[in-house]
């Protein structure tokens, strides 16, 4: 694994920000119309020891309200944790679990954050912007930018701003709990990123595409610790 004390490790940085700044260039802002039934979900997070990143990507059904497909993958840490460049960090395996889909799918929810990033690339537009497909980030938190809470009651939402620019919504899901940050990630605008988000609600005031796919992370973290095994899904239904 590279690190900080590494003497490449400057360019490393720098090279980072160039990518950031080219693949927001190529950042797409248009609705999403109609929205998708089967909307994707990824999230990650890292083993026991540390030495790995884990990801689990699923595929939702927004019509059935359930999981039709999960797909996971793990791969070595190359680099150390750095605010602003997590995408570097687990990006490699998130992609690596969406690429095992096989059920299609016509968004993706990442939980992360997408445009409301310093360099407008976080990782949900990062990846969809590689993936070229409809991205949105929700993230249980905010990374930058300036709010104001919304009312209580499910559906409110205010603007995030960065200065004199809206960079996502900050968008009550249930009534009476903790707002999430939603901010595009690629061919969305912010209206269809809040109405993804709203539409994939369920019991919780997490969208099930990324509740789903972090409690998969969870599942696969204790599995490979050799706590419990992961549950599966009927045949067919799980891609490896």
């Amino acid at each position: 694994m590279y690190g900080k004390s590494d003497p490449k490790w400057p360019a490393i940085v720098q090279q980072w920000k160039a990518t950031q700044q080219a693949l927001a260039a190529k950042l797409r802002i248009v609705p999403l119309r109609p929205l998708p039934r089967f909307v994707a979900g990824a999230d990650a997070a890292f083993s026991e020891n540390r030495r790995s990143v884990l990801a689990a990507a699923v595929v939702y059904d927004r019509l059935e309200r359930r999981i039709v497909e999960i797909a996971r993958a793990c791969r070595p840490i190359e680099f150390p944790y750095v605010p602003t460049f997590l995408s570097f960090r687990e990006g490699p395996a998130v992609l690596e679990a969406v690429g095992k889909l096989r059920h299609p799918w016509g968004a993706i929810c990442f939980d992360g954050q997408g445009y409301a990033h310093p360099r407008r690339c976080g990782l949900a537009t990062h990846l969809s912007i590689l993936l070229d497909r409809p991205g949105v980030g929700i993230a249980k938190s905010r990374l930058i930018g300036t709010f104001v809470d919304p009312p209580p009651q499910a559906g409110s939402r205010c603007p995030l701003m960065d200065g004199d620019e809206q960079i996502g919504l900050v968008l009550r899901t249930k009534d009476g709990t903790r707002p999430l940050f939603v901010s595009i990630g690629h061919r969305v605008d912010l209206e269809s990123a809040a109405e993804l988000a709203l539409a994939c609600v369920g019991r919780f005031r997490i969208p099930e595409p990324t509740r789903q796919a972090d409690l998969e992370v969870s599942r696969l973290k204790r599995a490979l610790a050799g706590s419990v095994t992961s549950p599966m899904m009927p045949p067919g239904r799980l891609s490896q």
